[in-house]
């Protein structure tokens, strides 16, 4: 008898590129019934009028913090409720914790609200070196960082991230030597860009270099927020003569035109803000005492001297780019979704609704099969996640149901909690976590370490 039966469905086949209508069911977590017939299960869901997509899976999101006498989940809970069911964190050079740790943490919570995949943060080892933004790596600190990232990989990191803009001082040499340790075709490398706005196109240029040379699967992250400030076309049109070349390079987007980081961050130096930003006013805080105020000149130096911690918001990206970003016949889907004591950018709760709800319905910009592939096998190809991101046979029973009709975030900039709209289920290893928008079960998801093919 299956344990889950969805019935009269229309699912994405990426294989034959349609949209089918058809019945689910799912035993011990994974897919063992695709067809028309309606076979015994303990539980079944009619899926009329709906779409049943693989879990959505963010390539690009930023973990819980995890640390503390009182840890809890609020990027993962906000995940769950927009249709994630597997996530990768550890981006932008950044972990909130050692992998050791982490592990440690989810299973003292009992698992997790998704999945998720980790990535090993080269900044972060940095950090734990003691090494400062500006501060170049010492021979004896590069063969320390070496030591740190094989220890996070032997953890089960799925890969490398480098956050190069918050570290000025990290060279090509630094992270072609820690690109060196992903000796598995399976592993990916992701990176930050050095500049934005009007570095974008060298930035660019640097990241197709060390994908080149490296010979690793490397991820342009968050497109957006480096080059949707006049350099989107030129962008697209350079990274699609790049991937005809190597095409182990891609990259991912948001669909949002504001970004958000620490405002004591490397970004709001004057000698980066110059090449992106034309008016401090456009930068928004996010905490007390300063919660939903733009900046001023005088602001901004306090903030970043007072609150270096504190997530700022920047609205001075162009919709149209956005949009195109999100179009492009490369890219995936990614929040980059990032928090701070519950605070920050609505993208960590409202990215893959948004893109459903207003890029495919309300715009029709492109298809609904288009947006789901970048949403679910596309990353989970990038992931080496070979049983996620589809509806087959023998693949895992993460499933999100939705109305395509009503899809939309909720979240604003002012209140980012709100929940998106017309998510009906949300299925992990074929048990409900989410049924008509409520949560049922919170703890169903677990960490995923990366395996060696050869394993």
């Amino acid at each position: 008898m299956l344990d889950v039966l969805i019935i009269n469905g229309r699912y994405p086949d990426f294989r034959c590129e349609e949209l089918k209508t058809g019945n689910i069911g799912a035993e011990k977590g994974m897919i063992t019934y695709i067809g028309t017939q309606m076979p015994p299960a303990r539980h079944t869901i009619d899926a009329a009028d709906r779409i049943v997509s693989p879990g959505f899976i963010d390539i690009h999101m930023h973990e819980d913090d995890l640390r503390g006498e009182t840890p809890q989940y609020i990027i993962g809970d906000m995940m769950l409720k927009m249709g994630v069911t597997t996530a990768c964190g550890g981006n932008c050079g950044i972990q909130q914790q050692r992998l050791c740790d982490l592990k440690t943490s989810m299973d003292h919570l009992g698992g997790s609200p998704v999945n998720l995949v980790m990535f090993a943060g080269y900044n972060q080892m940095r950090y734990l070196l003691g090494m400062g933004h500006n501060e170049p790596a010492s021979p004896a600190q590069r063969r320390a960082l070496l030591t740190l990232l094989k220890e996070e990989l032997e953890e089960g990191a799925s890969g490398i991230s480098f956050g190069i803009e918050y570290d000025p001082a990290m060279t090509d040499a630094d992270i072609l030597e820690a690109l060196t340790l992903l000796d598995d075709e399976g592993y990916l490398a992701s990176a930050h860009f050095r500049e934005s706005g009007t570095g974008a196109i060298a930035s660019i240029e640097e990241m197709n270099r060390l994908a080149k040379e490296s010979g690793v699967k490397f991820q342009i992250s968050h497109l957006s927020s480096c080059a949707a400030t006049g350099q989107m076309a030129e962008s697209l049109q350079l990274i699609d003569e790049m991937i005809a070349e190597n095409p182990l390079l891609d990259f991912d987007t948001y669909p949002y035109n504001a970004f958000s980081t620490l405002i004591g961050s490397e970004v709001f130096e004057k000698e980066s803000l110059d090449q992106w930003c034309e008016d401090i006013g456009t930068i928004m805080l996010t905490k007390e005492p300063y919660k939903n105020v733009f900046c001023t000149e005088e602001i901004l130096e306090e903030a970043r001297t007072k609150y270096p911690d504190m997530l700022a918001v920047g609205f001075i990206m162009n919709e149209d780019e956005i949009r195109a970003a999100i179009c492009d016949k490369h890219g995936m889907i990614g929040s980059d979704g990032i928090l701070f004591g519950g605070d920050g950018h609505p993208r960590a709760s409202g990215t893959f609704p948004r893109v459903l709800g207003k890029y495919v319905r309300e715009e029709q910009a492109l298809s609904l099969l288009d947006a789901l592939s970048k949403m679910t096998i596309k990353p989970a190809d990038r992931l080496s996640l070979s049983g996620k991101g589809r509806i087959e046979l023998g693949a895992d029973c993460d499933l999100t149901i939705f109305d395509e009709k009503t899809i939309i975030d909720g979240a604003t900039y002012e209140e980012i909690h709100v929940q998106p709209q017309g998510i009906d289920y949300v299925i992990l290893g074929g048990q409900i976590a989410m049924d008509h928008g409520v949560v049922v079960n919170d703890r169903l998801g677990r960490f995923i370490p990366f395996r060696r093919s050869e394993v």
